[in-house]
């Protein structure tokens, strides 16, 4: 025979499954990772202790400013994230939960990842000194440019090299600094063509690119309203397309003439 429970024991019979799934995927680890803002990088000057862009075959001007590449820094591919690092990090300004396979390719191994992530910095690089030698009209026979930055991986420092090249050799195009003697940070992938694309994890950037002193950030124009979400006071956004754009943008910034497009 069947009793009639009262409304206050069915109730609580039912949770009783609930409750044990919520204790289970608590300590269970979840397909997520949780990034923050990373270290940021002066392409301009050294990092560990070597120039971060040597240039040989052209004159290499002398430069003040700062173009700070931007990073974010996440939980490893093995990391255990269970769903109080969720929630935590869910109401969070300076921390992101992102899906792991977003992060990591799904399956690969630690060594894997971190030479995929090298492979891609390379090629970032690659098409950063062509798109940058290509725009300032370069004979890339005879200008060699040699890029390197310890501990990152990924292509989203591309533009930022571009830039620091076009600065070394280039400045502003009359004389003075593409920074004018800002600092200056920003984000972006950058094709051997010159076209700036996304990157994503640009409101952790920003973030660390404020506190590492910039005024002024670059961000691929699809990632405006992201950047905005979480954008640090005394920054000002600046969104790009292309590495003219980029250029035309600081020399429009820095000269006082011209229009200067925001977010």
């Amino acid at each position: 025979m069947l009793s009639r429970l009262t409304r206050p024991r069915a109730v609580a019979v039912c949770a009783l499954p609930v409750v044990a799934l919520l204790a289970t995927a608590a300590f269970a680890p979840l397909p997520f990772a949780l990034a923050q803002p990373g270290m940021t990088a002066n392409v301009l000057g050294d990092n560990a202790g070597d120039p971060v862009i040597t240039i040989t075959g052209a004159t290499v001007r002398e430069t003040r400013g700062e173009l700070r590449m931007t990073t974010i820094e996440a939980t490893g591919p093995d990391t255990h994230v269970s769903l109080g690092d969720v929630l935590d990090g869910w109401f969070r300004t300076d921390q992101a939960v992102m899906p792991r396979d977003s992060v990591y390719p799904s399956g690969d191994s630690t060594k894997e990842i971190e030479e995929h992530n090298a492979a891609e910095m390379k090629e970032s690089q690659d098409a950063a000194a062509e798109a940058a030698l290509k725009y300032l009209g370069e004979d890339s026979g005879k200008v060699k440019v040699s890029l390197k930055l310890s501990d990152v991986g990924g292509p989203s420092a591309g533009l930022l090299f571009s830039l620091g090249i076009v600065d070394k050799l280039d400045g502003d195009g009359d004389g003075g600094d593409l920074t004018g003697g800002r600092s200056i940070a920003g984000t972006g992938t950058i094709d051997a063509d010159g076209t700036v694309g996304a990157v994503g994890g640009v409101a952790l950037k920003t973030q660390a690119a404020r506190r590492d002193g910039a005024t002024v950030f670059l961000v691929p124009e699809a990632e405006c309203s992201d950047a905005e979400s979480e954008l640090p006071k005394g920054l000002r956004l600046i969104p790009v397309t292309s590495l003219k754009g980029a250029v035309g943008a600081l020399v429009a910034l820095s000269s006082g003439q011209g229009t200067v497009p925001g977010c």
